[in-house]
């Protein structure tokens, strides 16, 4: 009997734990929903969150005597939390970030309210607060029913999905994949504008691009004006070490005669995550035809010593173009002296082969933002496609 029990031990572990949870955690005051989900038992277990359908799986995990210890290596976080089969408890840590309370339950009911107004599709957000000189932002809106997913989307990138429901008076929308959590209230108005309240002090007013046009209102930044370079003509310059410590400059041989792209990034910067799918894919479709890409990863002092967060990005993504360790984030301003209102992470400059900046891309949206994000990568890669041309066709004279 005891050897049934030792062989059926992990199986039961399993099945009181493994599923999908409804999470909360405490930031700025504000409880924040999100769904969480466990997979495995003992000293195998994984816990995901998730940004729309994207997943975000921890690398590693365990379960030891009611405590469960999570790791995500990409995001230098960990969750460490008290777990019985109806809850856990405990503290999720990531770097950059004051540790947040953790809080997740089996049985949940969802709040429904009857008669949901439509708020589906593009608004653009009035009144907003931004460190970058922006006047108005993008709020993309997906809908079914009472249930919504959304985003906001700023020059530097969006919020992930935003995904929630309709109370009976107003939608309450929430974000936390591991990284940048959020709430927002959106409440539909007579006049067909919407009242944001974000995090619990923020708002804004949404209008529809017509009507925001109509009345003359402020735009939304263009990412590809929003950045640019002091003097186009100048070579864009760097010199930094990879990973193994290896000097590498914009005079190396790989990038000699090539479109360049130049990808100010951080493995902390919830936006770069959104973006490196893209830049991976975008580098094998035109390696073949003379892209190079090179990213200059600027870290925290912790992650300088030991780039462990950075290394785990590179092999969650598979990226196997250039990365450099371009030193601290509070560096990252000097050393890209070239660079003019240069303020978003991530920034991409576009360089032709003669090693001068032809254009440059502020931020990154996620899928969250629909025909925006369908957009800004045909955009990418028109761009890439016309430097491509142009360069072989200056090459063939």
């Amino acid at each position: 009997m005891r050897i049934l029990m030792a062989l059926t031990a992990p199986v039961l572990l399993a099945q009181s734990f493994s599923g999908t949870w409804h999470g909360t955690v405490t930031s700025g005051g504000q409880e924040i929903p999100f769904r969480f989900q466990l997979d495995g038992s003992g000293t195998d277990v994984k816990g995901t969150f998730f940004n729309g359908d994207e997943r975000f799986t921890s690398t590693s995990g365990q379960i030891s005597g009611g405590t469960l210890n999570l790791k995500w290596e990409y995001f230098a976080a960990a969750l460490e939390a008290k777990i019985d089969k109806d809850s856990i408890d405990g503290t999720y840590s990531r770097a950059r970030s004051q540790p947040m309370h953790f809080h997740a339950v089996k049985s949940w009911q969802k709040p429904a309210g009857t008669n949901p107004p439509s708020i589906g599709g593009l608004w653009v957000l009035e009144d907003v607060q931004s460190s970058k000189g922006e006047s108005a932002w993008h709020f993309i809106v997906k809908q079914k029913g009472g249930d919504v997913e959304a985003a906001i989307l700023r020059v530097d990138g969006d919020t992930g999905t935003l995904s929630g429901w309709y109370d009976g008076q107003k939608f309450v929308l929430s974000h936390f994949s591991g990284q940048r959590p959020a709430i927002v209230e959106v409440t539909p108005n007579r006049d067909g504008t919407l009242t944001l309240i974000q995090n619990g002090k923020e708002k804004t007013t949404a209008y529809r691009p017509e009507v925001a046009h109509a009345r003359n209102l402020p735009e939304p930044s263009d990412p590809a004006r929003h950045t640019g370079v002091k003097n186009a003509a100048e070579p864009f310059h760097f010199r930094f070490p990879d990973l193994n410590g290896k000097i590498v400059a914009d005079n190396d041989p790989r990038f000699t005669g090539k479109v360049v792209l130049i990808n100010i990034s951080g493995s902390w910067c919830p936006n770069c995550h959104d973006e490196a799918p893209f830049l991976v894919e975008l580098y094998r479709k035109f390696r073949a035809k003379g892209l190079e890409i090179v990213t200059l990863s600027f870290e925290e002092g912790d992650q300088l010593k030991n780039p462990a967060r950075l290394r785990s990005f590179i092999a969650r993504y598979g990226i196997d173009y250039t990365v450099l360790l371009a030193g601290d984030t509070s560096e990252a301003r000097e050393k890209l002296s070239q660079a003019q209102n240069w303020d978003a992470w991530p920034t991409t400059f576009f360089v032709g082969r003669d090693g001068k900046v032809r254009g440059a891309h502020a931020g990154f949206p996620s899928k969250a933002s629909g025909e925006l994000y369908t957009k800004a990568k045909e955009d990418f890669t028109a761009q890439v496609e016309r430097l491509l041309a142009e360069s072989a066709l200056s090459l063939n004279k």
